[in-house]
């Protein structure tokens, strides 16, 4: 039931012409868009959500002057570059997170199509590996900037990833509805469970919060997203290279560990697009060592 996500039982790359140039340059231009208009919408919620702003009433405007974005002045990197990061009104220059993200959304959105080709797993798994890159890329520029991982984020996350497994069970290797939403809420549970006892002893024993409970529910979404093999890489990924930071900026700032405090999200967050891109090799690689392969 915990296996990795199964290959799929005819190669749909071909099958649906996508080897032909004129056909996969257009799915590609198509992902790409795609993930840079989402990550056009991320840009709003990492802005607006940790200012308890609306992320769907309010229209895009100038954070400087107040004056109205249009259209064609809000296209995903296209009118970045054309306004040279600057509002059309005001001629305030904005941030280049705007653009980065938008570029990086839709590349990250690109690779991911071919990694799922390439390694033959079934289509309908794009769903939930593009969701867990929206949700990373969100997570981790906001914990960064505001030390928070919001409910707003990580709780729609968690209803997709249970959702979209109950809707294409094929993604666990099952074949019924409530096998693949048990699948999803298991997955979910698990590490959730896990990771709120260990927040709340860590809390007990050491008198100080170890763990972020934005970090429990960063990683119980990555669950319901990839599965509990996915949720545990995001978790053991995370934790080793923000222990090698933590212990990186200690001697630099030639404290204790334990009095640099880190955001802990961005490290998870890589740990999710990691997976994403390999996961189902690593999951591969480690039954082998485990002998079950």
């Amino acid at each position: 039931m915990f296996s990795e996500l199964p290959l799929a039982d005819y190669d749909w790359w071909r099958q649906l012409g996508l080897c032909y140039p004129v056909v996969w340059v257009s799915a590609v231009a198509g992902a790409f868009a795609l993930g840079a208009c989402l990550g056009s919408f991320l840009n709003v919620c990492i802005w607006r959500i940790p200012r308890g702003e609306s992320v769907v009433t309010a229209p895009s405007h100038c954070t400087t002057c107040g004056a109205e974005i249009r259209w064609f002045d809000n296209l995903p990197v296209i009118s970045y570059i054309v306004l040279r990061g600057r509002c059309r009104a005001c001629h305030a220059s904005y941030s280049c997170r705007y653009m980065v993200i938008e570029a990086l959304t839709g590349l990250l959105f690109v690779a991911i199509l071919f990694k799922v080709a390439f390694a033959q797993q079934v289509p309908a798994v794009l769903a939930p590996y593009w969701w867990a890159v929206l949700l990373s890329i969100s997570c981790a520029w906001i914990d960064a900037e505001h030390r928070i991982i919001p409910d707003a984020l990580t709780f729609p996350a968690l209803l997709f990833g249970i959702a979209v497994h109950g809707i294409f069970p094929s993604i666990c290797g099952l074949k019924t509805v409530a096998g693949g939403l048990l699948y999803g809420v298991v997955s979910a549970a698990v590490p959730g469970l896990f990771l709120s006892l260990f927040a709340f002893l860590g809390n007990k024993i050491a008198r100080r919060d170890v763990l972020g409970w934005g970090d429990v529910k960063f990683v119980a979404a990555c669950g319901a997203l990839l599965g509990i093999p996915g949720a545990l890489f995001v978790l053991l990924a995370g934790s080793f290279s923000g222990m090698v930071y933590g212990a990186l900026l200690s001697l630099k700032r030639h404290r204790p560990l334990g009095r640099c405090a880190i955001a802990f999200g961005p490290f998870l967050a890589a740990g999710a697009v990691l997976w994403t891109l390999c996961g189902n090799w690593v999951w591969h690689w480690y039954l082998v060592l485990a002998g079950k392969q």
